[in-house]
C-alpha cells in the first residue's frame, strides 16, 4: 500500500486555480468583461470612432487604422477563446474537442503601435480600448497556458500574420 502512495504524483494532487476557474462559475465574470469590451469597442469604432478619426493628421489617420485592425482581431482572438471556454464550461464541448479547437487561436500573437510617435495623437478613448484589450489578452493567455500548457498560446511559425499584410496594404496605399 506504501508503495502505491509513493508512485501517485504531485501533479495528480495539485489543484490548478486557472482550470478551476476556467469551468466554474467563476468564468462568468471574465466571459463577460471580455464580450462587454468586444461590444463597447464595436460601437466606439462604428459611431464616435469614425468621427475621431477624421480628425486626424494622415499619419495618425494610418495608425489609427493600423490599430484598429490588431485591436479587432485581438478581440476576435479573446471572443473566440472565450466561447470555446465556455462551451466546455457547460458541457457542449469535451476538453480534448477544445484543444483541437483551440489551435486556431491566436493570444498574445499581435505587436503594438505604443511606441509610435503618432500614438498619443490618436483619441484618449480609442487608446483606452486598445489598452484594456491588451490587458484582457494577457489575463487570457496566462490563464490559457495554465490550463493547456505553455506551448498552447504560441502562434504556428510558418502562419501568415494576416495584420501584418493588412498594415502593408495601409501602407502601399498612402505612401505609394
Amino acid at each position: 500500500m506504501t508503495t502505491q502512495m509513493t508512485d501517485i504524483r504531485d501533479d495528480d494532487r495539485t489543484v490548478r486555480l486557472a482550470e478551476h476557474l476556467a469551468f466554474s462559475r467563476s468564468f462568468q465574470p471574465l466571459f463577460n468583461e471580455g464580450m462587454a469590451l468586444v461590444d463597447e469597442t464595436a460601437v466606439y469604432l462604428d459611431g464616435d470612432g469614425r468621427r475621431d478619426a477624421k480628425g486626424l493628421s494622415k499619419p495618425a489617420a494610418t495608425l489609427y487604422a493600423a490599430e484598429s485592425m490588431r485591436l479587432t482581431t485581438r478581440l476576435m482572438q479573446v471572443a473566440s477563446w472565450l466561447l470555446l471556454q465556455r462551451a466546455a464550461n457547460q458541457g457542449d464541448m469535451s476538453r480534448a474537442q477544445v484543444e483541437a479547437e483551440k489551435v486556431k487561436v491566436r493570444l498574445e500573437g499581435l505587436g503594438s503601435a505604443k511606441d509610435s510617435p503618432q500614438y498619443p495623437d490618436l483619441p484618449e478613448a480609442f487608446r483606452s480600448l486598445v489598452e484594456r484589450a491588451q490587458k484582457l489578452e494577457r489575463r487570457i493567455a496566462m490563464l490559457d497556458r495554465e490550463i493547456y500548457g505553455p506551448h498552447a498560446v504560441e502562434p504556428a511559425p510558418d502562419s501568415p500574420n494576416p495584420v501584418g499584410e493588412q498594415i502593408d496594404l495601409l501602407r502601399t496605399a498612402f505612401h505609394g
